[in-house]
């Protein structure tokens, strides 16, 4: 029985899968099981920073995994510390929290933003989130996540979120104002709601608010994060350091990890018992992150910049593009053409794109080349104007 059959058969239908099955790959280039070959301008929806089979990181991991596996967070272990060190060092921020995903780690901040409110009152509890947002897929990150679409069948969801318009700073103040709030929750790029880019008028809105109001500012950045977007995290675009960040996908370059990261204001809102998790921190995992982060040189990084602005003045110039959004390496494209046609057409001619709402979207490798650049352009090109 063949692989697509089994998954059929025995994996519950909660993907709507691509007819492909992956096999093997090497950096931004995939293989299938027909050994097609096709460049990879996801990178498992932004988790593979380097690529596929990356030499350095594969090694960081298989080296950890000859000495402990894992070992619970009853004890200490030094890939663990050093990641939270190396966090902390790079964003001037205090403590971490380790899990296992973005959905965990923005619960993790969920969780603090609660604590913090008590100080105010039990009834300061609401946070404040963006319509069109996604924070994840558990009943408070859906919850929190401003589309509609993804709370079907699922209600009543838990209380507690309030929601503004995103770049509307009218509706973030009349919000902040109408409810007893101890949280502002955003990511400075929706991701699922299409790669829309919040603005620096809107994110010094959001500064003003929680300053006048005594809130915590929170920033999603579990897609645009670990130099995804041409700066570390996202939020460094708009000259600022957030109070709470949450991370995951690319830190761990392959395998599961989310990450709750807390500035001053947060370091101290936890006592021992108030949040866990048995897998998070593990040696493996944080060996393999430990290895991506110091990778992420700000050389690098500026590089990604450039590649995203080289990637974006092509996408721009191709006759039938609308609209090109995002930063860096995480990109949005409008075009006349219906984007699931156009996704579905350079498959076929070994281009692997994804969707976010009504455009495509592209996550590729942070070290994708010019070349390849090039290539991807050429097949959205035809696809695009034929």
């Amino acid at each position: 029985m063949n692989t697509k059959q089994l998954d059929s058969d025995y994996i519950a239908h909660t993907y709507a899968r691509f007819p492909v099955e992956i096999v093997s790959g090497k950096g931004a280039v995939v293989t299938d099981a027909d050994g097609k070959q096709y460049l990879d301008f996801g990178s498992g929806i932004a988790v593979n920073t380097f690529g596929t089979a990356d030499r350095d990181w594969t090694n960081a991991v298989i080296s950890q995994l000859s000495l402990f596996q894992h070992t619970s967070n009853l004890y200490y272990s030094k890939p663990c510390a050093e990641l939270a060190k190396m966090l902390c060092e790079r964003t001037n921020m205090k403590k971490v929290f380790f899990c296992n995903s973005g959905a965990e780690a923005n619960e993790c901040a969920i969780k603090l933003a609660r604590a913090y409110g008590e100080k105010k009152g039990r009834e300061y509890y609401n946070i404040i989130a963006l319509k069109n947002s996604f924070h994840g897929r558990t009943l408070a990150t859906l919850a929190a996540t401003g589309q509609d679409v993804f709370h079907e069948k699922f209600t009543p969801l838990p209380e507690g979120f309030v929601f503004a318009e995103a770049n509307n700073i009218e509706s973030l103040q009349q919000t902040a104002e109408d409810n007893k709030c101890c949280a502002i929750m955003l990511e400075t790029i929706q991701g699922e709601g299409g790669i829309n880019v919040l603005t620096n008028e809107f994110v010094k809105a959001v500064r003003d608010v929680a300053e006048k109001h005594d809130l915590l500012i929170i920033v999603d950045e579990v897609q645009t994060g670990n130099g995804r977007t041409g700066k570390l995290y996202s939020y460094m675009h708009y000259g600022f350091t957030p109070d709470v960040f949450t991370t995951a996908k690319g830190l761990g370059g392959g395998l599961p990890i989310g990450a709750c990261v807390m500035g001053e204001k947060a370091e101290n809102l936890f006592a021992p018992g108030d949040n866990g998790s048995t897998f998070g921190g593990n040696p493996v995992v944080c060996a393999g992150a430990v290895n991506i982060l110091s990778r992420l040189t700000d050389e690098m990084i500026s590089e990604v910049a450039e590649k995203g602005e080289n990637l974006k003045k092509q996408l721009e110039s191709i006759a039938g593009v609308t609209e090109v959004s995002g930063r860096g390496l995480m990109l949005g494209l409008l075009c006349e053409k219906d984007s699931s046609q156009i996704i579905a057409e350079a498959r076929e001619k070994g281009l692997l794109l994804l969707k976010a709402k009504n455009k495509i979207r592209m996550l590729p490798p942070l070290t994708v080349t010019k070349e390849q650049i090039d290539a991807a352009v050429q097949i959205i090109s035809e696809c695009i104007t034929t």
